[in-house]
């Protein structure tokens, strides 16, 4: 690839012949491309003043916004390279980030950058007067497609996570491949994505490197009905869904369905029944089905999907965008045509490795003859006679739930941390499924009692929120196979997947009521129990009762949120349901909604009487004149 096509150089380009097109807006903010460009110029050149260029790395912690993508652009013309920092993140997992990408400076919000302890000479904060304004001319490097671009972080088997170095080559590729998803300059593609996730990489850049627009979505964690106006409003053309999120919303058939032309789907295997019905109801949608690792930067094969493809597994297609797909036995040989071998990405798309982590870089990283450098992705894939591909599982442990990577390794070690667990095994139960719950089981320590509540909120001071098991047992030992090693399947078969716990070896609490004390509940609370009963498949007895800490997650909160929304007849907001996330006071939040809502009537009403009082009026006096 040339140089010039990197992702910076294709902006710039579109910047100087249609300068005044759209290029970003979040719904407060518009920028035109010679907008983005002159601010992303002058902010390089702030930055390449605080001695950034090639080979540094930049922190971002910032929320969605213009200024996001502001940020992003500005690091990359002065030569950095971007490390995207997530604000839910404990304060300790952004703090290892930090350390371990070598972060030189910290781009973002104040407000964010003061959470996360960030208040240095190493931070910049985006808008303050500096950082916005024409500073002296400075001459910025030219970037290459070999440099890197990001460094996005994974979930690590070590008990730590690792950094993968994404190339600008790799992300050019990507968003420009004639044979990937469409998007030309008429397009409009939101970007909802947490900017850690690599499903952003192609929000982001994908419309800005083909004259097309980024709508932003501004909500901290949107609920379906937010998204779906966000699509409204913004007219966005092309959309990117997690794969559990789509049956979410293909079971409630959205609207954003009959709005969007293309929708992207992926990071967990696809559901045909749910593809089905979306392209039985919207014929005239696009749905793609997509599979790729991080290490393959985003998207590695892509799938049309037809409704002939509902009748089994929906397969994951081909491979996109200068990536080459190889599928091998374990003597690195082609698998014949229908046989199951593991799934090795090469080409330009494939990540440079692991920061400091040569180890694991020489393991999954490897020169193979006559192909060159790949990647081992640890996925398991069978080619048809017509190069498709299927998916076929794991080799590993590894698992995804809700999109995110997940090595139930990280997981382990960060329990067996904690004195009073002596042992731990993690598995998933009804992966793919929008109730799959990440599970924890335990053996005691000698003499102890863990209680799976503060097991849980040890572990969320540590770890991502998608890291932290919502189901727990706690069991007497860990099952094991005849060869000695931990029975995971039977664990999975027999483990809580509803929050609940056990207390013995294949004892589940399924089935049991949420945990509280039985009370009567008031008729609002009544209707908040039934709410959650329908997406964690329980019973729920108590005010006191904690969705989070009964297995509920932030895909079945939309869920509830959205059942809430229709059931009172009121918009409810996502992160103020995280908030408080008990049954009473989400019932209280509720009762709110009501009032406000009732308020908001009121007022109106009484506009409306008071201009018929007045438009009234003079048709009275004209009455009178005539009577005179």
């Amino acid at each position: 690839m040339p140089a010039a096509d990197t992702v910076p150089a294709l902006i710039a380009r579109h910047a100087a012949e249609r300068p005044h097109a759209l290029a970003v807006t979040d719904g407060t903010t518009v920028l035109t491309y010679r907008e983005l460009a002159d601010a992303a110029r002058k902010l390089a050149t702030v930055l390449g003043a605080r001695g950034i260029g090639p080979g540094r790395a930049v922190g971002l912690l910032c929320a969605r916004s213009t200024r996001l993508v502001v940020a992003q652009l500005a690091v990359w013309q002065a030569g950095g390279h971007v490390v995207p920092l997530d604000p839910a993140y404990p304060r300790p997992r952004i703090a290892d980030m930090i350390a371990d990408a070598g972060v030189e400076l910290t781009l973002g919000d104040k407000a964010l950058l003061a959470e996360a302890g960030l208040s240095d000479d190493r931070t910049l904060v985006l808008g303050e007067r500096g950082t916005d304004e024409e500073p002296a001319a400075r001459a910025l490097p030219t970037t290459g497609p070999a440099a890197t671009a990001l460094v996005l972080f994974t979930s690590g088997s070590t008990g730590r996570p690792k950094g993968v170095r994404i190339p600008h080559g790799g992300i050019a590729d990507l968003v420009t491949a004639p044979d990937g998803i469409r998007v030309g300059p008429r397009d409009r593609v939101l970007f909802h994505s947490a900017v850690t996730f690599d499903a952003s990489t192609f929000e982001l850049w994908a419309p800005l490197a083909n004259g097309a627009a980024v709508a932003v979505s501004p909500a901290d964690r949107p609920t379906s009905e937010e998204l779906a106006a966000d699509v409204e409003r913004f007219g966005v053309t092309v959309l990117v869904l997690t794969t559990a999120l789509f049956h979410h919303l293909a079971a409630r058939q959205s609207r954003i369905f009959g709005v969007v032309r293309t929708l992207a789907v992926g990071g967990e295997a696809l559901s045909p029944d749910h593809s089905a019905a979306v392209l039985r109801a919207f014929p005239w949608l696009e749905l793609v089905n997509g599979y790729g690792p991080t290490e393959g930067t985003t998207f590695t094969t892509l799938h049309r999907v037809d409704p002939a493809d509902c009748a089994g597994p929906v397969p994951i297609g081909r491979a996109t965008g200068g990536a080459r797909v190889l599928v091998l036995d374990e003597d690195l040989a082609p698998a014949p045509n229908g046989t199951v071998g593991e799934l090795w990405i090469a080409g330009a798309r494939v990540a440079d490795g692991y920061l400091d982590r040569p180890e694991l870089t020489a393991e999954r990283f490897r020169e193979l003859p006559g192909v060159g450098r790949a990647y081992r992705s640890g996925d398991l894939a069978a080619r048809r006679p017509d190069g498709v591909l299927e998916f076929h599982g794991r080799v590993d442990h590894q698992v995804k739930v809700r999109g995110f990577r997940i090595e139930p390794e990280e997981v382990e070690h960060a329990l067996l941390q904690f004195p009073e667990v002596a042992e731990a095994a993690v598995v998933v139960r009804g992966v793919g499924r929008p109730e799959a719950a990440l599970t924890a089981c335990v053996v005691p320590a000698e003499g102890t009692r863990p209680q799976a509540e503060t097991l849980r909120a040890r572990l969320a001071e540590r770890l991502p929120s998608h890291l932290v098991p919502t189901a727990w047992a706690v069991l007497d030992a860990l099952p094991l196979t005849g060869t000695g090693k931990v029975d995971r399947r039977a664990l999975a078969e027999s483990a809580p997947a509803d929050g609940g716990t056990a207390s013995a070896a294949g004892e589940a609490a399924t089935g049991a009521a949420v945990t509280g004390e039985a009370v009567e509940l008031t008729p609002i609370q009544q209707v908040v129990a039934e709410a959650w009963e329908r997406a964690l498949g329980r019973r729920v007895t108590s005010p006191t009762a904690d969705f989070l800490a009964e297995g509920g997650h932030s895909l079945l909160a939309m869920w509830v949120v959205d059942d809430l929304s229709g059931d009172i007849g009121v918009e409810l907001s996502l992160a103020a349901f995280l908030a408080d996330p008990t049954v009473a006071g989400q019932a209280e939040l509720l009762e709110r909604a009501l009032r406000d809502a009732e308020a908001v009537a009121a007022a109106e009403a009484a506009a409306d009487a008071a201009a018929g009082a007045q438009g009234a009026e003079p048709q009275g006096a004209e009455a009178q004149g005539a009577d005179r």
